[in-house]
């Protein structure tokens, strides 16, 4: 890699139903975010109710060329060829055959990339990351061959990233161009850290004793706190993606008006579990006679407030039994405004020695920007991987 003091990292990001591509700039003092480019599939899959993997598929096929272009010519790197003697030189036939093969499974991706390297020329970057897992592996595995190819054609390392912990790091980014001054060193005073990771795949606890080193500590053993919301919205009649919908119905609503189970609240262990919350909100829809707006606005708040007193109170029982230094929340449901503001509190009156660090709700979702942070840490350790070695994870865990 360049020997210069910094690195500039392309990130893929194609794990669900949003591709991302991010180019940004980092060193031991600071972080910049060059581009972020986003391609939501949330219309597309929104009448099936959730996410269709090769529907997914398909779309990041389509999505991450542009999405590159834009990305490299918002960082001023997208560089146009000026003449085909040149192209011929940069981009021989046996990398072509390469190629084929790394791509043969994506056909309308090979097809813009081969045009794509045919027009522009190798973008002063150091090094490529994508998302290997967790995910939908047919998504998973477009945003990964195409790594791959852009790392063979452009003969440059390859960095794998977890995707959750993309979603640990998220709170260290910042606003497009805007220059984040950072110290590793500093940062690695926050550990000992306790994450909680909430989104619509997972709810994890995460203890991290040093950079880089996780434990898995706690998780839902069935579904997501993310996809209760989700699901708790479509029973209350919120269009798919209901949770954050639901959340902003809440706060019009009563909290304390129907008592819902907490699963799990007071168990020994550290894991969770929303099926049955789920199901109790059925219950009482069915039961109630009457439905009016009323109800509907008091049953998404007090569904809220016992999902929310879950996550809260094995976060802080997993406090208690680690005494970490710093506390990390990151996923999607970390944009969640009760959530965000009962940790707060909680942390004040109950621990304020330990830094809460919360993400920026615009790095909650899935982006790429996150992908290309995590990647940097691993890539000032030279943490590469191998080509051949680099596969779809859908089931991967810390």
């Amino acid at each position: 890699m360049n020997r210069r003091s910094y690195l500039k990292i392309l990130a893929i990001e194609t794990s669900c139903d949003e591709t991302g591509i991010a180019l940004i700039e980092a060193s031991k003092n600071k972080f910049k975010i060059l581009a972020n480019e986003l391609a939501s599939q949330i219309k597309i899959h929104q009448k099936f109710g959730g996410v269709v993997p090769n529907l997914a598929k398909r779309e990041h096929q389509r999505n991450l060329l542009p999405l590159l272009i834009k990305a490299l010519k918002e960082s001023k790197l997208l560089k146009i060829f000026k003449s085909q003697f040149l192209i011929s030189k940069q981009i021989p036939n046996t990398k072509y055959k390469i190629l084929n093969t790394i791509l043969e499974r994506e056909p309308e991706l090979l097809a813009q990339t081969k045009r794509f390297l045919n027009k522009y020329k190798k973008p002063d970057i150091d090094a490529i990351a994508v998302t290997c897992g967790p995910g939908l592996e047919p998504a998973l595995w477009v945003g990964i061959n195409f790594a791959k190819a852009l790392a063979k054609i452009w003969n440059l390392p390859l960095i794998k990233v977890n995707h959750m912990e993309g979603h640990f790091f998220s709170f260290l980014l910042k606003q497009k161009r805007e220059n984040f001054q950072f110290s590793i060193f500093n940062f690695q005073k926050s550990f000992p850290i306790i994450t909680l990771l909430v989104s619509g795949g997972h709810t994890e606890l995460v203890y991290s004793p040093s950079l880089l080193k996780y434990k898995l500590i706690g998780e839902t053993l069935d579904d997501a706190a993310g996809e209760a919301f989700d699901k708790g919205a479509r029973l209350l009649g919120i269009p798919y993606p209901g949770g954050p919908e639901l959340s902003k119905l809440a706060e019009k609503g009563n909290p304390k008006a129907f008592n819902f189970p907490r699963p799990m609240i007071d168990s020994k262990d550290l894991n969770f579990s929303f099926s049955g919350l789920k199901t109790a909100l059925l219950y009482k829809i069915q039961s109630l006679k009457a439905k009016n707006h009323k109800l509907k606005i008091d049953l998404a708040a007090s569904y809220q407030q016992a999902i929310i007193d879950v996550l809260v109170k094995k976060t802080f029982k997993a406090i208690r039994i680690y005494k970490p230094k710093s506390l990390v929340l990151g996923g999607g449901v970390a944009a969640n405004d009760l959530l965000r503001k009962t940790l707060k509190e909680k942390i004040e009156k109950e621990f304020p020695d330990i830094t809460l660090f919360l993400p920026e709700k615009k790095f909650t979702t899935d982006n790429a920007a996150m992908i290309g942070i995590a990647a940097y840490f691993r890539a000032i350790k030279k943490d590469f991987v191998n080509l051949k070695r680099l596969k779809a994870e859908g089931n991967l865990g810390f």
